[in-house]
């Protein structure tokens, strides 16, 4: 449908639609920088799905039950903002538009989680938001399951570009949800054939919607421009018992001079290019200035799910008391007060049994006596349940034929599973945590960076975390990975050495609201390290002193994970000697840097040698407890380079991670 077909037979449609052309354009065109050309050709079908389809609430945005909507190409952040403002966020305001990509305001280049309500994921590395609904759509599926349909019965709309389905990501997600059959998520692809280089056909041909019917979606289109098409096709999709994808043929840039190139993706900021533009839209109103008419009308859609929201709060107040302080905590993400006493006894109860077990083993414990206690756990695994040690009996897989399972299964998408898990973590009501090896963190990598970027507690459980894992070899031995996450912002890594330790970084990571945690476990079993009952947690300091020396203390020995034992034993060599040696454990550097300076001094007091131990590189931090912190003389025993394939005992004698090897650094060192 051209413009003057579109004016003549829609005309208060083309008005309400122009509100955010124009909002985007003078956004982007004050900024001088931006992308206009996404919101100008998605305008009509944002229109149609916030006017007729979206059940929202602007004045209560939190609302738990609210239709949740992602913008995917989230480098087209003007339409998000515009729509926000124009619905009546209150802190959407229109000093926030003009302000479009400065320092300060909410309105940043791409979409930050956060910054604003009606944000509902940060986007702007592509596919994200696809991959992250998916992870809104399972936790739909499965709260609705738990507390019915009269408090969980919603959609996930996503907008995603052409750029959005070639990262591979698309694939996962695509793949994941067509599984799944969530017939709550529908997919609105901005079909306009243009990317950044050029037509989309000098770099992919792959027949989208024959890709989507293939992994298991239901597919219509409609063109982009036509209300009554979008209307249609919009209601078919909501009707579809799959996932469904809509292919709306758009014009990207539409009805400006950059229309259908690929300069139209980028910022618009020509003035005659934007003067001739309002020309052909009829727009004669100044620069971000909407007519009290059509702003009224967007508020009215803005306001039109109140009475649904009002009915909603009612059935939750007539809520049975306990489902409804159920549903409030795990909103909240509170809880229970039960969990720490089931947590101390199991670790009293392993400090007295002292197993020798891997760690990953330990963190199935560990989800033994948690995973009955919160009923918000979702768990999961890249095609790695037995070897993750993520699923444990009570769990049930989730599934079309079971929503009340609460173990997913991946397959082999790590991408893809971190990406829903943020979506998980992101809608609420859900604690997601996902396993696959720790070398293929380098797969996640992407999402796991978001989940720290955007402060969600989703927890990573990466097990076979070294050399330690054996025979697979160097393309499965992370060396690399430890350093890579420490340097991560807002991220836990925790390397804990034996069951109790595995306890406590468990109990850390469920206590935290806005910071994701890696969980670093062994393949290979290792000994109990902690033998003497604490109701503390020592983890929760980061690093806390395991044996002291005996007589004057010369050297101290930093170790994590399965080389804390490792320290132990040259301990006893050293002591043996007459060189008194501190065991310090450290499962959590970002912990221990975060502790007050007097407690770091008391457990790294200046003077005594240091050495660390690790079965990865030196990166990541190290240095700082080394030769920092009034360190006088420090070294470091771990890896160099890359693994072998070899048995785990091999591998650590012939890359000198032993305690013979410790004791002697030690030596060298004084």
């Amino acid at each position: 449908m051209d413009i003057a077909t579109l004016r003549a037979q829609h005309q208060d449609h083309w008005q309400r639609a122009c509100a955010i052309r124009m909002l985007a354009m003078d956004a982007v065109a004050a900024a001088n920088s931006g992308h206009s050309g996404m919101p100008m050709g998605m305008a009509d079908v944002a229109t149609v799905l916030f006017g007729k389809h979206l059940k929202f609430d602007a004045a209560a945005p939190d609302w738990a039950d609210r239709d949740r909507f992602i913008l995917s190409a989230g480098h087209g952040s003007m339409l998000l903002y515009a729509l926000l403002h124009l619905t009546g966020y209150r802190d959407m305001t229109l000093d926030q538009i003009r302000n479009f990509r400065q320092w300060g305001a909410v309105t940043a280049g791409h979409p930050e989680y956060g910054h604003a309500k009606g944000i509902e994921t940060t986007t702007g590395p592509l596919g994200q938001g696809l991959a992250n609904a998916v992870g809104f759509a399972i936790a739909e599926e499965a709260l609705r399951a738990r507390f019915g349909a009269k408090l969980q019965d919603h959609y996930t709309w996503v907008i995603a570009g052409d750029g959005c389905l070639m990262e591979g990501i698309s694939h996962e997600a695509i793949g994941l949800a067509g599984r799944q059959q969530l017939s709550r998520l529908i997919v609105l692809w901005d079909d306009n054939g243009i990317t950044i280089d050029g037509r989309v056909d000098i770099a992919c041909v792959t027949d989208q919607k024959a890709r989507f019917a293939a992994a298991g979606w239901d597919v219509f289109e409609c063109d982009g421009h036509d209300p009554g098409d979008i209307d249609r096709a919009l209601g078919a999709a909501q009707a579809s018992p799959r996932p469904a994808m809509v292919a709306c043929r758009t014009h990207i840039a539409l009805g400006s001079s950059a229309q259908d190139t690929a300069k139209g993706h980028g910022a618009l900021t020509d003035a005659q290019l934007i003067a001739d533009t309002r020309a052909a839209y009829g727009w004669k109103h100044a620069p971000f200035t909407i007519p009290a008419e059509i702003k009224s009308w967007w508020e009215g859609v803005g306001a039109r799910g109140r009475a649904e929201r009002l009915a909603w709060e009612a059935r939750l107040d007539a809520a049975p008391s306990s489902r409804r302080a159920e549903f409030n905590r795990v909103f909240a993400r509170e809880l229970p007060a039960r969990l720490a006493g089931a947590i101390r006894k199991l670790k009293k109860d392993a400090a007295e049994a002292a197993p020798k077990l891997a760690t990953r083993a330990a963190s199935e414990r560990v989800l033994g006596i948690v995973n009955p206690i919160l009923g918000e756990m979702l768990g999961g695994s890249a095609d790695l349940t037995g070897s993750n040690n993520t699923k444990t009996p009570d769990l049930g897989v989730f599934c079309p034929d079971n929503r009340k399972g609460r173990h997913i299964h991946y397959g082999v998408r790590e991408h893809g599973m971190a990406a829903a898990m943020n979506g998980m973590a992101l809608h609420g009501g859900i604690r997601p945590y996902g396993g696959t090896f720790m070398a293929f963190t380098d797969y996640a990598r992407p999402s796991m960076r978001l989940s720290a970027l955007m402060g969600l507690p989703v927890v990573y459980v990466m097990t076979h975390d070294s050399i330690g894992l054996g025979e697979d070899g160097p393309t499965h031995q992370p060396v690399e990975h430890l350093a890579i996450s420490r340097a991560t912002p807002n991220t836990l890594v925790m390397r804990p050495a034996d069951l109790v330790e595995t306890a406590e970084a468990w109990e850390i990571a469920l206590g935290q609201k806005t910071t994701p945690t890696v969980l670093s476990l062994t393949r290979q079993g290792v000994p109990a390290v902690r033998q003497r009952h604490s109701t503390k947690n020592l983890s929760a300091q980061g690093a806390y002193v395991l044996a002291e020396a005996e007589g004057k203390r010369r050297a101290i020995l930093i170790a994590t994970g399965s080389e804390v034992a490792i320290a132990l034993a040259a301990r006893e060599i050293l002591q043996g000697e007459g060189i008194g040696t501190r065991v310090v454990s450290m499962p959590c550097m970002e912990l221990f840097a975060a502790q007050p300076e007097g407690y770091r001094r008391r457990v790294l007091p200046a003077g005594p040698v240091r050495l660390g131990i690790e079965a990865g590189v030196r990166a990541g931090g190290w240095d700082r407890w080394l030769t920092g912190e009034r360190g006088r003389k420090g070294e470091f025993l771990g890896m160099e380079g890359f693994g072998a394939s070899a048995p785990a005992e091999v591998l650590y004698r012939e890359f000198g991670i032993t305690a013979e090897a410790a004791a002697e650094r030690v030596r060298a060192l004084l």
